[in-house]
Formats: C-alpha cells, structure tokens, sequence
C-alpha cells in the first residue's frame, strides 16, 4: 500500500491506513475519499524564485502532475544544485528525481516543498545513490499549504567511504509524511540524518526513518528535535537496524519535543534493532514542556512572556540547524524557522 500507487491507478484502497503499522499515526485511507486529477502545466502561473536560488548554479522545479528530473554529478566534481516541488491547487501530482553522486565527487542539493493553499495530492520518490569517496549534503524545506496531503520518500544508497548528511525542516501539512531510507555498507561510510518539526494550527507531519547497516565500521548520527502548538501532531519513527556481522558499528540517534498547548501530540517510535556484538549504538526520546524555571529567570530580566518562548524554542530547535554545514544555506534556514516559531 501506498500513495504512489494509489496515484498511478486511482484506486483509494491502495492507499496506506492505520492498519498497517508503519502508517498508524498518518493515516491517509481515512482521510483521502477520493483522488484529484493529475495537475496540467499552466503558463499562466509564473514560478518566481526559490529560496535557495541564488546559492545554486542548476536549477529543478517539478510543477506537473507527473514530472522528473535527474541529478548527475561526475567524478571529483562539485555541484550546487536546487530541486523544488511545488503543488497547486485541487490536483494530485507525481514527481521522480533521481541524484547521483560521482567517486570523490561532492553536492549541495537544496531541497524545497512549496504548496498554495489547495488540497493537492503530492507524492514524491527520490533515488539518492553515492558512489565511493563522494560526499552530499541534503538541505531540506517544506511549507506546504495547510490543506495538502503530501508525501516524500527518499531512498539512499552510499558507498565505502562516502559520507551522506541530511537536515529536514517542516511546518507541516493536513497530511505531511517525509520518509528516508538508507543503505549503509559500514566501510568508512559516515551518515547524519537531522530533522525539526515546527508546527502550529492542525498541521500534521511525520518523519520517518530507517537506517539498515551492513558492514564494519559504519557511523550514524541522528538528532530530531519538534515544537508542536495548537491542534498539530508530529510523528517521529527512526529505526537504525545492524546486521548480522556489521561489528564496530557506532549509531546515535536522540528525538526531542517540546509540547506548547493541551490539544497538541506528539507520537515517537525510536527504535534499535542490533544484530552484532561489537556495536556502540543508542537511543534517547523525551517529551515534555518549557522550562519553568527557563522561563521565570528571563522574565525576571525584563523578557515578556511572549519572548521568553520565542527565545526559548528558538534555542531549542537550533541545535539542529546548527549542524547544517552550508554556512549560506544555514542561515536562510536559521531565518526560515525563527519566523514560524514566532508566528
């Protein structure tokens, strides 16, 4: 079951549900009663320029109901490269990007979901692969429109000696599901997977993730952190699996949230599943409020309470941005999600 299949054959019962495990908390059978017609290039509507425009020297933009593009970056090359998914209206859309990173090659690709305010229909399949020595670092925005349903699924395959960094920024949709899954051979291979969820109103997102090492020698480091206020619900599932002779194996993965009102919810599902000896792997997942004590102590120096929020969720999801390596592209994010917070 899934959306890319519900899509292609109009079927609405192929569509993932509650029943099936990996989907229990975004449902889109329940939700979805019927599936829009793909969309139609119009020349009517002008594409202006993306966020991150400026930083890249190749441009992609998927605005049709079914659209590709591929990504190629040759041997020892560098590249910046912006890829942008965009969704109008009463449609459904289809998009297919496949990246390829050359040996000893290295890509920035920045990364956008940009929604008006339809009930679109948007899946998205993203085949990343790595070859040996390469190095790629996936930037990430989605502001889809509030009445989207939109899921995004990338599959990633690295090579011995590459190295594969991601940071995913969201405020979220009606339905938001953004998915990675990696292939990591050990051998020197080094993966960070980052994520933040900032969502307010009814807004819905889900990251999910799953990490299967299978050789030596292999590094993940994982850092999710959500703010969740109004009626919104975040969903965090990681899942970093060690096979069987996967020794030496060193995996981290910690999801934080903060809770800002009564009516908002957060469900996390990390989870560990080891099968070698030699492994240093663990997990951590806490859930709670504000500071008190934080707040009490900025007030007393003259802060509202108001800013004293701002300032503390602010700090809070930082250490997220913090880890973007695209000084450029870090600060345009850093701007991204202060405005949320303090919207």
């Amino acid at each position: 079951m899934s959306l890319s299949t519900a899509l292609a054959t109009g079927d609405v019962t192929k569509l993932p549900s509650r029943r099936d495990e990996d989907w229990r908390w975004t449902d889109l059978r329940g939700l979805v009663r019927a599936l829009p017609a793909p969309s139609q290039r119009s020349t009517s509507v002008e594409v202006t320029s993306g966020i991150f425009d400026h930083l890249a020297t190749e441009h992609h933009v998927l605005e049709t109901g079914v659209d590709t593009a591929a990504i190629v970056v040759p041997d020892t090359a560098q590249a910046a490269v912006t890829l942008r998914i965009i969704s109008r209206g009463e449609a459904s859309f289809r998009n297919v990007a496949t990246i390829s990173v050359g040996p000893n090659a290295r890509l920035r690709l920045m990364e956008t979901y940009e929604g008006d305010t339809g009930g679109y229909v948007t899946d998205t399949q993203l085949t990343i692969l790595l070859e040996p020595g390469a190095v790629m670092e996936r930037i990430v925005l989605a502001q889809d429109g509030a009445e989207g349903v939109s899921v995004s699924t990338a599959l990633v395959s690295i090579a011995p000696g590459a190295e594969y960094s991601q940071t995913l920024i969201t405020c979220g949709a009606r339905r938001q599901r953004l998915e990675t899954r990696v292939t990591h051979p050990g051998a020197g291979g080094v993966l960070r997977l980052d994520s933040a969820y900032l969502l307010a109103d009814k807004r819905h997102a889900d990251l999910t993730t799953e990490v299967v090492h299978r050789g030596l020698d292999g590094t993940t480091s994982q850092l999710t952190k959500g703010v969740v206020r109004g009626q919104s619900r975040g969903v965090f599932q990681g899942r970093i699996v060690v096979e069987t002779g996967a020794d030496r194996t060193d995996a981290r993965m910690r999801h934080q949230a903060l809770i800002l009102s009564d009516k908002a919810e957060v469900d996390a599902k990390p989870e560990l599943l080891i099968h070698a000896d030699d492994v240093q792997c663990a997990h951590g997942n806490t859930i709670g409020a504000l500071d008190e004590e934080a707040l009490f102590y900025m007030r007393q120096r003259g802060l509202s309470e108001e800013e004293a929020r701002a300032l503390l969720t602010t700090a809070f999801v930082g250490e997220v941005i913090d880890r973007i390596e695209f000084e450029p592209a870090r600060e345009i994010v850093r701007a991204w999600a202060a405005e949320r917070l303090a919207g």
